[in-house]
């Protein structure tokens, strides 16, 4: 599937659902076009009752996401005012993923800069190749990112990071970014599509309506408040009452692989 002049790809297949990066000539810089594919394929996702997973990930070996289009910020983003109405417009996208309700892994290979990494901080799980590179620039643009963003860079790898990473925008190495807590595990590049394979498929064979609960309690936990937590409480009981806690009871007993239908 093709979105934003091919620009964003998609696929589905055992459950998970890829969505690809696809601007390799500008290292798969984020335009506003591909923000409204983004948000498109979101939807398409979630109406799959098939879909328990999504991995992220970039066209190439040289760049998950190296950032917003620079091409653009002329006609996109030459003021404050301008600034905002093109947040309004790509905020949507990162919402979208923030709120998507099954898992979101990030697989990270090259340059994950700037936007980069305001989209690999929506995703759930972010497992990166050794030769990822992470940085955010906008010290060196005249830029400042969003409350948003830097309160999930901030909740990963601590107030002492973030001011690091933000203020010298400085790059740092899969492994800097593995020991600080951005990334979730660091793995050879020939072996990262394998391992986000592997984790995708643990994750999509397990019963979703509990990784569902699991997702919106860890949520809870990071930011509690009335609306978190009756969302949490009502996802654990919707387990408790389903028929893949039956399933996983009896599956148990007999000694058989569960058989989850989400439900």
């Amino acid at each position: 599937m093709q979105y934003a002049d091919g620009k964003m790809l998609a696929e589905i297949a055992d459950g998970i659902g890829t969505i690809i990066f696809n601007n390799p000539d500008k290292r798969n810089a984020m335009s506003l076009e591909m923000w409204r594919g983004l948000v498109e394929i979101l939807d398409r996702f979630e109406a799959d009752p098939t879909v328990r997973a999504v991995v992220l990930t970039g066209a190439g070996p040289k760049a998950f996401v190296s950032g917003a289009d620079i091409s653009q910020f002329d006609s996109q983003r030459a003021s404050a005012s301008a600034q905002e109405e093109y947040d309004a417009l790509t905020s949507a996208g990162r919402a979208r993923l923030l709120a998507f309700p099954y898992p979101v892994i990030a697989r990270i290979r090259g340059f994950c800069l700037g936007g980069g990494i305001g989209i690999a901080l929506q995703a759930d799980l972010r497992i990166a190749a050794e030769d990822a590179e992470f940085g955010i620039p906008a010290a060196r643009l005249g830029l400042a990112y969003g409350a948003g963003m830097v309160r999930q860079l901030v909740a990963l790898v601590g107030p002492a990071h973030a001011r690091m990473l933000l203020y010298t925008g400085a790059r740092i190495d899969a492994r800097e970014a593995e020991r600080i807590g951005l990334v979730n595990q660091t793995v050879r590049a020939e072996d990262l599509a394998g391992t986000v394979a592997d984790l995708a498929r643990t994750i999509a064979a397990n019963a979703p309506l509990s990784v569902r609960a699991a997702k919106l309690t860890v949520a809870a936990a990071e930011a509690p408040g009335r609306v978190a937590d009756d969302a949490a409480e009502a996802a654990i009981a919707a387990c408790f009452d389903s028929n893949d806690y039956r399933e996983g009871r009896a599956a148990f007993q007999e000694k058989r692989p569960p058989k989850f239908l989400g439900m």
